[in-house]
């Protein structure tokens, strides 16, 4: 039973909360401040957190930070009472892989956790390649681990799974709604995500993030991942199991 930790000093919102998930499988816990909700994730580690933005104390963007300096992997879904565009894109920056706005519908959130979920949980099939390598850089979709110069590469859920797709679909310029609808399995919603989580990808993968050569804009398009010189042929290295594909 997937365990959710729901961080809210709203009680009523918290309330209601809690029991659409626990009503659709879910094991719940609460948190109404940040402090309680580190203590709670540390003692029994959630598999997502649905955390506000608004707290008191540390706030929910700080509260992010140090669960994701813990579980760099661990799904978020970020609450927002204003729904301005600054506060979305600073709970995407920190790590948040969803935000949903207040006032929202509970059925909608879980759902919202459902997906989420989903996607953390996603593994690629036997027959699939299970590490891709492009230059120096090594992705294990088996194993969601990353590597960059033999150096680790922590990555969020969202982060990962966009990286794969786009090492998946070397020299193709994917549009934001095609990678919204891929990675994040939406088929609307603010593309400012995608633009977020391209960023923070860039940050970790290009020696010039302000000058990418590996995941670059295509302009009016949308974005294309252009596979390093050292990788063979038109396509990305790829092992299967022992062997190379």
């Amino acid at each position: 039973m997937p365990r959710v930790l729901v961080v809210d000093d709203d009680l009523t919102v918290a309330e209601v909360v809690l029991g659409y998930l626990r009503r659709d499988g879910f094991e719940a816990a609460h948190a109404a401040d940040g402090l309680a909700a580190l203590a709670i994730a540390a003692a029994a580690p959630p598999d997502l957190v649905v955390l506000d933005l608004m707290l008191p104390g540390i706030d929910g963007l700080e509260v992010c930070r140090r669960l994701r300096a813990e579980r760099p992997d661990l799904p978020v879904i970020m609450l927002t009472a204003r729904g301005e565009e600054e506060d979305r894109i600073a709970g995407l920056e920190v790590g948040a892989d969803d935000y949903v706005v207040k006032p929202f519908s509970p059925k909608e959130l879980v759902l919202r956790v459902r997906s989420v979920l989903r996607r953390a949980e996603q593994r690629e099939a036997p027959d699939e390649p299970a590490v891709v390598v492009d230059g120096d850089l090594r992705l294990d979709t088996l194993a969601r681990t990353a590597s960059l110069a033999g150096c680790d590469v922590a990555l969020t859920t969202r982060e990962f799974d966009l990286l794969a797709f786009l090492l998946a679909h070397p020299g193709r310029a994917l549009r934001r709604e095609d990678l919204m609808r891929e990675v994040w399995g939406w088929e609307f919603g603010d593309q400012s995500t995608v633009t977020v989580h391209v960023r923070r990808v860039r940050e970790k993968v290009e020696t010039n993030p302000a000058d990418p050569t590996r995941l670059v804009t295509v302009w009016g398009v949308g974005y294309r991942w252009d596979p390093s010189p050292d990788s063979s042929g038109d396509a990305l290295a790829r092992t299967y199991g022992g062997g190379t594909g």
